[in-house]
């Protein structure tokens, strides 16, 4: 059925121009923004299909345009549309955190730190910089691939700390495989990170590990393992 054959009253846009945005189902909402479908599906088909192919729309933010032009009636410039309002979205995110304390919404930004990067299919290295009172003030994703040492290089990080004028920082990195287990070199990194940030006055706040369903504190694991040794 096309939209067009629908009732007036619940069409997706006549609704939300009734009743509110927010009176759509997910369908409606995926059907408002697809807008048509094309001679191998209906709008409905194509909304219904993102729907599965993005389990429930729990990974749809991390969808690639690739990912959408398999779905029959998605072409590139349909796949492009959905890309840019997945990236306006990020984009809201990120901004919502700009001067969030991390000490009075420490939920908040592990929320956006997961969909930032929990769902990326190899790791990344991102580091938040905060001002005195622990107000987030930039973030900055340092590389992606295997977490080693000799690519979380101190210098850089305190070059950008610096530079943001920051007075202390947070490193955060994601498990791919979806652990949430300290590694040896997770330790080293955080160990190094630590003893440098000391030195430079700009000191480490916390090491993150995040996935798509958690986080991990690696220096609280660490403090604890320390107190149990002693």
């Amino acid at each position: 059925m096309k939209i067009k054959d629908l009732p007036v009253n619940i069409r997706p846009r006549e609704k939300a121009s009734l009743y509110g945005v927010d009176s759509l189902t997910d369908h409606e909402l995926l059907m408002l923004i697809l807008r048509h479908g094309n001679k191998q599906s209906t709008v409905h088909d194509i909304a219904h299909q993102v729907i599965i192919r993005s389990d429930g729309l729990s990974t749809l933010g991390f969808m690639s345009q690739e990912d959408f032009m398999m779905i029959p009636g998605i072409k590139q410039a349909k796949a492009l549309e959905l890309m840019a309002v997945l990236e306006l979205s990020k984009r809201m995110g990120r901004a919502s955190t700009k001067n969030l304390s991390v000490m009075e919404n420490s939920k908040g930004i592990v929320n956006w730190l997961q969909h930032e990067i929990g769902y990326e299919k190899q790791e990344c290295f991102l580091v938040i910089f905060l001002n005195v009172a622990q107000q987030i003030i930039s973030h900055e994703i340092i590389f992606k691939g295997t977490l080693d040492r000799s690519l979380v290089h101190p210098r850089e990080i305190f070059n950008l700390a610096v530079k943001h004028h920051a007075a202390s920082f947070i490193a955060v990195h994601n498990h791919p495989a979806g652990t949430l287990i300290a590694s040896e070199m997770d330790i080293v990194v955080t160990q190094s990170l630590q003893e440098a940030g000391k030195m430079m006055g700009i000191p480490l706040i916390d090491h993150l590990i995040v996935t798509k369903s958690g986080y991990l504190s690696i220096l609280h694991q660490f403090n604890q393992f320390q107190m149990e040794d002693s």
